[in-house]
């Protein structure tokens, strides 16, 4: 098996750099391990070997609703857990 180098250059955050190898370390593999394990598994199912979503306490209805409990507790000056946040 001949090896390539990818062509595009995998770029992150110094910390979930850091982070990435230190999990790699504790799974006995290699950062290069762990990114050809990923690869071998999109190249033969041909997906994302696990699911990708947006964390839903995101979205924008969830933030809306937060903003107007702040904002109900701001003015009625309740404690936590007082306010209802049902619409």
């Amino acid at each position: 098996m001949n090896n390539a180098t990818v062509p595009s250059t995998f770029r992150m955050d110094a910390e979930l750099a850091s982070n990435f190898e230190k999990a790699c370390q504790e799974l006995g593999l290699t950062p290069t391990a762990a990114f050809t394990i990923f690869a071998t598994k999109v190249a033969r199912e041909r997906r994302i070997p696990f699911e990708v979503a947006v964390d839903p306490f995101y979205s924008d209805q969830n933030i809306a609703r937060l903003k107007k409990s702040i904002a109900q507790m701001e003015a009625t000056g309740a404690a936590v857990g007082e306010v209802d946040v049902r619409d």
